[in-house]
Formats: C-alpha cells, sequence, structure tokens
C-alpha cells in the first residue's frame, strides 16, 4: 500500500518541478534578476516546495540552461526519423536559433550565476554539439552535405546566432545566415 501511496507524491513533485522550471524560463528571460519568491508564487508553489527543488538561484539558472540545451539536442533524433537528412539538419538548425534567442534572453542570468566565486561551472555545450555530429554525420553518408565537416566546424560556423538579441527581427536574419550555412554544407556534397 505504501507503494501506491508514493507513486502520485512523485509525479506531483515532477509537475512541481516542470511548471516551476517553465515559469522560471519565461521570467527569468524577460528580467534576469527576477525574485526567486515571485517565480515561485507564479508556478503555484511554497516556498519550502520551490527551494526542495531548487536551493538556490544559481541551481535554477543551470538547470533552465541544460534542459533548453538537451531539448534542443534530442529533437536531432526525432527530425531524422521524420525528414531527410539534410532538411533534418536544417529544421534543426533553425531549432538551435530558437534556443540562441533564449539563451541570448537568460545570458545575464546565467553570467550571474556562474561568475561567482566559487560558484557553479557553465554547463558545456556537449548535447548539442553531439546532436550537431549525429546530423552531419547521416547527411554526408547520405551524400546530401560535403564529406568532413566536424561538429566543432558547424559551431563555428553558426556562430553569428550568437551575436543576435531576441529584441531584433532577428527571425529573418537567421534564416538568411543559416541558409548560407546550409548552403555551403551542400557545396560539393556527393550527390546533388
Amino acid at each position: 500500500m505504501q507503494h501506491k501511496k508514493d507513486t502520485p507524491l512523485r509525479s506531483d513533485a515532477q509537475r512541481n518541478r516542470e511548471r516551476i522550471l517553465c515559469v522560471a524560463l519565461s521570467e527569468l528571460t524577460r528580467c534576469p534578476d527576477a525574485p526567486l519568491s515571485a517565480i515561485a508564487k507564479k508556478a503555484g508553489v511554497g516556498q519550502g516546495t520551490f527551494y526542495r527543488n531548487f536551493p538556490n538561484r544559481e541551481t535554477l539558472v543551470l538547470e533552465i540552461y541544460r534542459h533548453e540545451m538537451q531539448q534542443v539536442a534530442d529533437s536531432a533524433t526525432q527530425l531524422l526519423q521524420e525528414l531527410p537528412p539534410d532538411q533534418a539538419l536544417r529544421t534543426w538548425m533553425d531549432r538551435l536559433a530558437e534556443f540562441a534567442m533564449t539563451k541570448a534572453g537568460l545570458a545575464d542570468a546565467i553570467r550571474l550565476a556562474t561568475s561567482a566565486p566559487g560558484g557553479p561551472a557553465k554547463p558545456s555545450p556537449t548535447p548539442v554539439a553531439e546532436a550537431a555530429e549525429l546530423l552531419l554525420r547521416t547527411a554526408e553518408e547520405a551524400g546530401t552535405i560535403r564529406r568532413g565537416v566536424t561538429a566543432d566546424d558547424f559551431i563555428l560556423a553558426i556562430g553569428g546566432l550568437w551575436q543576435m538579441t531576441p529584441t531584433e527581427d532577428w527571425r529573418p536574419r537567421a534564416a538568411r545566415l543559416l541558409d548560407l550555412v546550409m548552403d555551403g554544407l551542400r557545396a560539393g556534397a556527393a550527390r546533388s
């Protein structure tokens, strides 16, 4: 009986955590130093629940960053199941642009969270790099992009995304930049 009683608590706790992350993403993107108490209130959880999940601002900010990064990375596999490899890569680039704009909105919060002496380190972009590598290798094997482009090459080539700000009309500009990168990847492909 004890087990059945515990299960709803765990799923309820997970829902609380997800609600906090969702509200925090929105609030911290809008205002990097939004009070944690305001985030807890908007998420509909008490202070105790909030601090059990996220003991401090740094923990919350870095979890948002990791979560958003993992969402983008995970979408690569899904896109490869739905689209031809080069189209999956280009669609994933659009998702990466969305992530870059979210990251830009959170940049101050991330900087504040990771800049204190002895504070946590900024998470590495490993999941995104691994997703890029998967997409590049799959498109290369299909003959739709040039051979030998590494995930590091790709991330450097799209680095302009991180120079844009979400206050600009960034979507058309990002699309032009990513189309240019995609055209470069397709040039010299094994087959057209």
